[in-house]
């Protein structure tokens, strides 16, 4: 459906340019975009690199290890069912020590195997368990150490100071994992 909207508004849009004399400045404009959008992929990509190998050097320096290490206290409270089960525990502690330093890449396996541990002592089949939709929030909502995404994006459209972000962004990350885990626990008592 939503390609449908794009095409449409894009249709749409070069419709009235042209019905209304303005072929010339679309074509440039197309043409203008087109290669700017390769230049910003490029230093993006350069960037990402960049940002992808320091996180390898926090991995591999043991970094990710000890963070494990501090959050599984703090699941275990949390997490009532997933607690209980070391390969579920391990798994959610995986996935969400990969998406706090941005490895959202090595994140992903550790997040399907998670589901998958937790629907298997899920006792109700076919339907999410309180622990589940728990993880898929904190999932959505985890705390950024490092954003480098959003860091590389600064960095590739010039900014002074792409590095700003960390900041606000462990605060905000901090603040929207707080709340979902908050409003999952009330949800909880009365679904």
């Amino acid at each position: 459906m939503i390609n449908y909207i794009w095409f449409a508004l894009v249709f749409l849009g070069i419709l009235v340019g042209v019905l209304s004399g303005n072929g010339e400045g679309i074509s440039k404009a197309i043409v203008n975009s087109s290669g700017s959008t390769v230049t910003f992929i490029i230093e993006l990509t350069g960037i990402m690199c960049f940002w992808c190998g320091v996180m390898k050097v926090a991995e591999k320096s043991g970094f990710t290890e000890k963070l494990s290490k501090i959050l599984r206290p703090i699941l275990q409270i949390i997490f009532k069912e997933a607690a209980k089960d070391e390969k579920a525990l391990g798994a959610i502690v995986m996935n969400l020590t990969a998406n706090m330093m941005g490895l959202s890449n090595a994140a992903t396996p550790f997040g399907i195997k998670a589901m998958e541990e937790m629907d298997r002592l899920n006792h109700e089949k076919g339907t999410a368990s309180n622990d589940m939709a728990l993880f898929l929030v904190l999932n959505a909502a985890c705390i950024q150490l490092v954003p480098s995404t959003i860091i590389s994006i600064r960095a590739a459209c010039n900014s002074s100071n792409p590095g700003i972000i960390i900041l606000p962004a462990i605060v905000s990350t901090a603040t929207a994992a707080t709340v979902g885990v908050i409003c999952c626990k009330i949800l909880q008592r009365y679904f």
